[in-house]
C-alpha cells in the first residue's frame, strides 16, 4: 500500500526557512525520481523539483537558488529545504512520483510565508 506522509510545514517570516519531509513507503523509493509539488490557493498544482535515484536534481526556475531537494534512500525520505522564503511560496507542498504522479497523494503540509 502506498503512502506518502509531508511534514514541517509552518508559518515564516519573510526571508525565512523550513525543511519539509516526505516519508514514502509501498514504492521502490531507491529507483524512484521523486518530486515535491505545491498548490498555492486558487492556483493548479505544479512542479517545484525533482530528484532521481542517482541524485540528479532540477527546480523550477522560481526556486533556483533559493530551495534544494534531497533524498536518503535507506529512510525512504525526501526533504526540501527552502531558504529566502517569499510570500508567494505560501502553498500546500506534497511529494509524488515525478514525472507522472500517482493518482494517490498525501495530505500534504502548509507552508504559509508572511509578516
Amino acid at each position: 500500500q502506498v503512502q506518502l506522509v509531508e511534514s514541517g510545514g509552518d508559518l515564516v517570516q519573510p526571508g525565512g526557512s523550513l525543511r519539509l519531509s516526505c516519508a514514502a513507503s509501498g514504492i521502490p523509493f531507491w529507483l524512484t525520481t521523486m518530486g515535491w509539488y505545491r498548490q498555492a490557493p486558487g492556483k493548479e498544482r505544479e512542479v517545484v523539483a525533482h530528484i532521481t535515484g542517482s541524485d540528479s536534481r532540477n527546480y523550477a526556475d522560481f526556486v533556483k537558488g533559493r530551495f534544494t531537494i534531497s533524498r536518503d534512500n535507506a529512510k525512504n525520505t525526501v526533504y526540501l529545504q527552502m531558504n529566502s522564503l517569499k510570500p508567494e511560496d505560501t502553498a500546500v507542498y506534497y511529494c509524488n512520483i515525478y514525472p507522472r504522479a500517482m493518482a494517490y497523494w498525501g495530505k500534504g503540509t502548509l507552508v504559509t510565508v508572511s509578516s
